[in-house]
């Protein structure tokens, strides 16, 4: 068993499932892979399955009845994570739009230098984007500004969904709080992470947007991302942050 999960949620990754996971068992650094799927009607729990028998005690698979969000599909991994002992955990997309070798940088990040959650930052380095129309690029990065201005989080890159949590963090955060669950749910884990007191450190990684699938992306997952900014940065005034064991 290794001392890291990374857990990759899908929908409909039939095109790159099976690329991601060799190319993440590739790597010289041991990683295990929890896939969270969201009963695909495009058959993407069948090849993991089928993988598994390749890679035994290595690829897991966690079943749900439906689409049920992104941010739930990460904590569902989380608290297995956490179950099964596991010191870093690591979320990554499933579509190669991050980098699979990016996984031992951040957690370098996170071992040897006092990262308790290491960011794969498009924005810590100017824009690090590839194959985004310029409008997608432009209202990403100051979608990014917005919650930098509301919340007072010194992160460029607050949406960022590539990411690795050392265990002691996700044990210290009442997951069942966590309210947003579209790409909001990427921002209320950093600033409660922030609020919390641990150290968020920002790496750089070059993003490449998918070429094989579809987008996940909807006008409704911003106008939460827009609301639920403020509603944290409200509750924060008025709230305490406290660490669930501590």
């Amino acid at each position: 068993m290794s001392d890291s999960l990374v857990i990759i949620p899908t929908y409909n990754e039939k095109e790159n499932i099976e690329q991601i996971i060799r190319k993440v068992f590739s790597l010289p650094k041991e990683f295990d892979i929890l896939i969270v799927e969201d009963n695909s009607p495009d058959g993407t729990a069948a090849i993991v399955k089928s993988l598994m028998q390749e890679f035994p005690a290595k690829l897991f698979i966690e079943e749900r009845k439906g689409k049920l969000g992104l941010g739930t599909a990460y904590i569902h991994g989380f608290k297995w994570a956490l179950t099964h002992g596991y010191d870093f955990i690591f979320e990554m997309d499933a579509d190669f739009s991050h980098n699979p070798e990016d996984l031992e940088r951040l957690y370098d990040t996170a071992k040897n230098k006092g990262g308790d959650l290491v960011i794969g930052s498009r924005y810590i380095t100017g824009v690090n984007v590839v194959n985004w129309p310029i409008g997608r690029v432009l209202m990403s990065y100051y979608a990014s500004s917005y919650v930098r201005l509301v919340t007072r989080m010194k992160v460029r890159d607050t949406t960022a969904g590539f990411k690795c949590y050392r265990s002691e963090v996700l044990k210290s955060i009442n997951l069942d709080k966590i309210r947003l669950m579209g790409y909001a749910f990427q921002i209320e884990m950093k600033f409660t992470v922030w609020k919390l007191g641990f150290s968020l450190i920002e790496i750089p990684i070059i993003f490449t947007d998918r070429t094989l699938g579809t987008s996940k992306m909807s006008k409704g997952i911003f106008k939460e991302a827009i609301l639920g900014v403020i509603k944290l940065r409200w509750k924060s005034i008025f709230h305490k942050y406290q660490r669930k064991n501590g």
